[in-house]
């Protein structure tokens, strides 16, 4: 028995482990052997894009993401923006109808449908060579669409994403801190992950795709991940950019990021098993390092705990068992400040976020599990509305 909880001790220090630190090691290792190198950009003419964006009431964002959008540097006859407005209730529709730039068009879903019906709607009335998705609160600098359309010069990339970065808000909490480092910590992934074209998932809030590629989306998925699924069973490279952002404010509330990455998970490990013809050889092995794993890491957290306190008879094990007491003391403390909405230092904040989002990705996992389906959701308020002054700043950073 006690060799039995040895064994499983010690690979659930390897689970986590690999996941966050052997898997982007190994990424690295296969792109030094076999690197993805797009052909470089053409100069020809550039492809007309069409900007697509779900909005479910958007009231506090939408009159000036249309404005910032439409602002592009890119020629106007070459960019449209399409808007769905998901039975928004709060006055979104009065703003989209009061926008009169004829290269802006806009729907309304009388039944509330959900992001992936409003973009299948919205896909069957785009003219663009390109879809470029974002969301409603997110800040894209006026140059990014220019770097963005340099890859289709490459026929084999079918899609680029890019990244994105948290606008800072002062006294940031636990949530905030977390949200920026977890964010910093995937865009290094996918830096490694492009090397080899291979991208397994996209930033929902700015990536941009063939239009020829698109398919109907299943309503309970999340675009982001279904999309480059089906495009990478095609075949075809989707790359990442770090000179593509988006800036978001996060929200720093911890109830609302916890159910952000309840719902997130749940559609992942639905889409996972959905599509599962999608991933094969190289892809397969990065969904099930990558995310499945991940998904499931509140498992090897909680048996590391147990297995550790039956063996706390052993020296070594009275020793990591004190330090595993402190990281979940150090959690409790940044569940504290982050409910009370304070800053609080990384030593605070890390332990606080990790476990969070580990119970948070197993909850939205059991749940799918058990029949729940993510088709529609509310965007966390904390993350909408912004001041002119903070809209200024994020528009200011420039590639």
């Amino acid at each position: 028995m006690t060799k039995l909880l040895m064994i499983t001790f010690f690979i659930c220090i390897g689970w986590m482990l690999y996941v966050y630190l052997g898997y982007p090691l190994l990424v690295w290792f296969f792109g030094m052997l076999r690197r993805f190198e797009p052909d470089a950009a053409d100069g020809g003419e550039l492809p007309k894009v069409s900007v697509l964006l779900s909005a479910r009431n958007e009231v506090k964002d939408i009159g000036w993401k249309i404005e910032e959008t439409l602002s592009w540097n890119y020629p106007a006859e070459k960019l449209e923006m399409l808007v769905a407005s998901d039975a928004s209730d709060d006055g979104t529709d009065e703003i989209l109808k009061s926008v009169t730039d004829t290269r802006f068009r806009f729907i309304r879903l009388e039944k509330r449908s959900g992001k992936n019906e409003a973009l299948n709607r919205l896909n069957k009335l785009a003219a663009g060579d390109l879809l470029f998705f974002t969301d409603a609160n997110s800040h894209v600098d006026a140059l990014c669409l220019q770097g963005v359309v340099k890859h289709f010069s490459d026929s084999r990339v079918g899609c680029v994403t890019g990244v994105e970065h948290t606008i800072q808000q002062g006294q940031d909490s636990p949530v905030t801190a977390g949200t920026g480092a977890a964010l910093e910590y995937e865009a290094l992934v996918n830096t490694l992950e492009s090397r080899l074209g291979s991208v397994l998932v996209c930033d929902g809030s700015i990536f941009c795709m063939r239009r020829t590629l698109f398919g109907t989306l299943q309503p309970d998925l999340a675009n982001d991940f279904e999309l480059p699924a089906r495009m990478g069973a095609a075949g075809y490279a989707i790359l990442y950019d770090p000179l593509v952002i988006s800036n978001e404010h996060s929200t720093n509330s911890p109830r609302e990021e916890f159910n952000r990455k309840r719902r997130i998970c749940g559609q992942g490990i639905l889409a996972a098993w959905r599509l599962r013809g999608s991933f094969r050889g190289l892809r397969a092995w990065q969904l099930f390092s990558r995310k499945f794993l991940r998904w499931l890491g509140a498992v090897p957290l909680f048996l590391l705990l147990v297995t550790n306190v039956l063996l706390m008879r052993f020296p070594f094990f009275q020793v990591t068992l004190i330090l595993q007491i402190l990281f979940y003391g150090l959690a409790l403390l940044g569940w504290w400040f982050a409910s009370r909405r304070r800053k609080a230092s990384g030593a605070i904040s890390f332990p606080f976020f990790l476990v969070m989002v580990h119970v948070a990705a197993l909850v939205g996992v059991v749940e799918v599990m058990m029949g729940r389906r993510f088709s529609v959701w509310e965007s966390p308020a904390a993350s909408r509305g912004v001041t002119p002054v903070e809209q200024q700043s994020a528009a200011g950073q420039r590639l």
